[in-house]
């Protein structure tokens, strides 16, 4: 069978995007820590003058002169004379995004905030199907009281805003990313609980699964040959959705200061440093902020298609 034309997209892009961001850092020249002295806020496809010293700094300039044995390297805030004899190598680079008020090359830091997003999102979206799965798949074999008690469960956590109880969390612990993952994964499996626990109680009305009952099949056989390879496709879809939505609560957690440390790029985290410079630096939001566009609608597509691929073989 074909695969739906919104699978097929979704994976592209997708498949895209984790390239670049594995790839990009280890593929784009190394400007070093940035200067913001000399290359603070330069727009998109500016050209700079890399300047390695022989005490390890890296100096970046989008004009550098040179007079007898001085090099001047002009700025956007000031302009600093070196001699020649501390300048241990030289080059020039173009920033295709442009730098940041610490002059930092923002593609560089927008691939590799993506890596971290795409991790926390990942790890994040893996505890939560883990959790689902299991609090799911209780509740729909452990019986009257287990289904009951759990199924309360889920709705008294789904009534209870999630915004609030991670802004809550991340301000009572330090912020970081093994915390926020923990977060993410924690407050995010209520949904696919309810989908499993669902699929199983609808599974076992069905005629194959009476029928594997009534040949004695016993209940791992029964989990593994029938069971599994019909939660796969609802289970697949909820969590490419499920992906798109723990992206979105990182960025809004990092941008609120509550998610990845200021010493690590996330894409969330670059939203809210540029929106401090909006007017002199517009590219600092708008690059992080497409990128997270991007990657949610990519995993909107995969869920949009899994669905379809499950309704054209049923």
């Amino acid at each position: 069978m074909r695969a739906p034309t919104r699978l097929v997209w979704g994976v592209f892009a997708l498949g895209i995007l984790v390239f670049a961001c594995g790839l990009g850092p280890f593929v784009l020249p190394d400007t070093g820590d940035g200067d913001p002295m000399h290359a603070s806020l330069l727009p998109p496809l500016s050209r700079v003058t890399l300047l390695e010293l022989a005490d390890g700094r890296t100096l970046m300039s989008p004009e550098v002169t040179v007079d007898g044995d001085v090099y001047l390297v002009r700025g956007t805030r000031s302009t600093s004379p070196i001699a020649a004899e501390e300048i241990a190598a030289e080059g020039s680079v173009r920033l295709w995004l442009g730098s940041d008020r610490f002059g930092r090359d923002v593609l560089r830091r927008l691939l590799q905030g993506g890596r971290i997003s795409l991790l926390v999102a990942a790890l994040g979206v893996t505890i939560a199907l883990l959790i689902g799965l299991g609090v799911g798949l209780a509740a729909a074999t452990g019986g009257r009281v287990a289904d009951t008690l759990l199924m309360r469960t889920v709705d008294a956590l789904l009534a209870f805003p999630i915004l609030l109880l991670l802004i809550l969390l991340s301000a009572l612990f330090r912020p970081g990313p093994a915390l926020l993952i923990a977060v993410l994964g924690l407050s995010s499996w209520m949904g696919l609980a309810r989908l499993v626990r669902g699929q199983v109680l609808s599974l076992r009305t069905r005629t194959f699964i009476q029928a594997a009952r009534v040949a004695g099949t016993r209940w791992p056989r029964m989990w593994t040959l029938h069971y599994l390879p019909n939660l796969k496709a609802p289970v697949a879809q909820d969590t490419a959705l499920q992906m798109g939505n723990l992206v979105l609560a990182e960025a809004t957690l990092s941008f609120l200061g509550l998610g990845i440390p200021a010493t690590l790029p996330s894409w969330g985290r670059m939203v809210a440093e540029g929106q401090r410079v909006m007017l002199d630096g517009w590219w600092l939001s708008l690059f992080p902020g497409l990128a997270i566009t991007a990657l949610v609608i990519s995993l909107a597509l995969i869920g949009d298609g899994l669905q379809q691929s499950s309704e054209g073989s049923a």
